[in-house]
């Protein structure tokens, strides 16, 4: 099993960015679907965004879509996430996951492997 560990979440502004990256061990991530998730305060983990091992085809929830961005770098064995123009309602913590495959019906059901988190808060 792949071992997961998130990094760079923080404190920012309404409107401001942040980069968080996920650092994998034990297995390549070449042959594995990443994808970010999220659990706001009080409330379940939901799909943030996904990308597949072939062809890096992308996948993103409604409400981060043209904010965030996924990216993969097979060869450093990391996935990051490009969030810009941040809202309040970002905030959550923020967990790195790996999978063989993701559905949009179940976005978690696919993934196996999860990173620990690591807190995004969003000031207004």
């Amino acid at each position: 099993q792949v071992q997961l560990v998130e990094s760079g979440g923080g404190l920012v502004q309404a409107g401001g960015s942040l980069s968080l990256s996920c650092a994998a061990s034990g297995r390549s991530i070449s042959n594995y679907v990443m994808g970010w998730f999220r659990r706001p305060p009080g409330k379940e983990r939901q799909f943030v965004a996904a990308i597949t091992w072939n062809f890096g085809i992308t996948y993103y929830s409604d409400s981060v879509k043209g904010r965030f961005t996924i990216s993969r770098d097979n060869a450093k064995n990391t996935v990051s996430l490009q969030m810009n123009s941040l809202k309040p309602e970002d905030t959550a913590v923020y967990y790195c996951a790996a999978g063989t495959y993701y559905s949009s019906t179940q976005p978690l059901g696919g993934f196996s492997s999860w990173g620990q988190g690591t807190q995004v808060t969003v000031s207004s």
